[in-house]
C-alpha cells in the first residue's frame, strides 16, 4: 500500500472509532496491513497520529482553497458549511481528540502542535487584507476567526447541536463583516 493510501485508510478508521486505546498492531489489522508497514512509512504510532492530524488539516485547507474565487462575504459561510458537513464532522472529532492528547504531552515530542495555529493564519490574514483591513487588524481577525471556528467545532463535537452552532457562527460572521469595514 502506498503511504497516502495507507494514511487515508488510517484516517477513515480512526475517524470512525477514535484513537484512545489503539495500538499500532490494531490500526494495522483494521486497515489491512502490518504494523511493520506502518512503522516503515510513519516511524512510530505517535508520528502516524501527527500525520493523521496533518491530513485532517490538509482536507480542511483544501475545502477553503476551493472557495478562493468566492466573494469574501460568502466564503466564511460556505467554508463553515463544508467544515460541518457529514463527511468532515468525524474528522473534526478526531482532530480534537488528538489535539487534546498532544496538549497533555501524551504524544511525546512529535511536533503535532507546531503550526497548528500559525499555518492557518496567512490565508486568513490575506482574506482580511482583501476586505480592506489594516495588516494589524487582519492578523488579529485571522486569529479570532480561527479560535471561534475551532471553538464552535468543539461545541459541535461535544453537543451535536448543529442548529445552535450554526446560529452562533452566523452571528460571528455578521460581527466579522462589520469589523472588516475599513475605519
Amino acid at each position: 500500500m502506498q503511504k497516502q493510501r495507507l494514511l487515508d485508510a488510517v484516517v477513515g478508521h480512526l475517524a470512525s472509532g477514535g484513537s484512545g486505546d489503539v495500538t499500532l498492531r490494531g490500526i494495522a489489522a483494521a486497515v489491512g496491513t502490518s504494523h511493520r508497514m506502518l512503522i516503515y512509512h510513519f516511524g512510530s504510532k505517535e508520528q502516524l497520529l501527527v500525520d493523521v492530524v496533518r491530513e485532517v488539516e490538509a482536507r480542511q485547507k483544501a475545502a477553503l482553497a476551493d472557495l478562493a474565487d468566492c466573494p469574501p462575504e460568502e466564503m466564511g459561510r460556505l467554508f463553515w458549511k463544508r467544515l460541518t458537513s457529514p463527511e468532515l464532522r468525524p474528522l473534526e472529532r478526531l482532530f480534537f481528540e488528538l489535539y487534546g492528547q498532544a496538549a497533555q504531552g501524551r504524544l511525546g515530542e512529535t511536533g503535532l502542535l507546531d503550526g497548528i495555529v500559525d499555518d492557518w493564519l496567512p490565508a486568513l490574514v490575506a482574506l482580511g487584507l482583501s476586505q480592506g483591513m489594516t495588516p494589524q487588524r487582519a492578523r488579529a481577525s485571522a486569529r479570532l476567526a480561527l479560535a471561534v471556528s475551532r471553538g464552535l467545532l468543539l461545541d459541535l463535537v461535544a453537543t451535536d447541536d448543529l442548529e445552535a452552532v450554526n446560529e452562533a457562527m452566523e452571528l460571528f460572521l455578521d460581527l466579522y463583516s462589520t469589523a472588516s469595514t475599513p475605519r
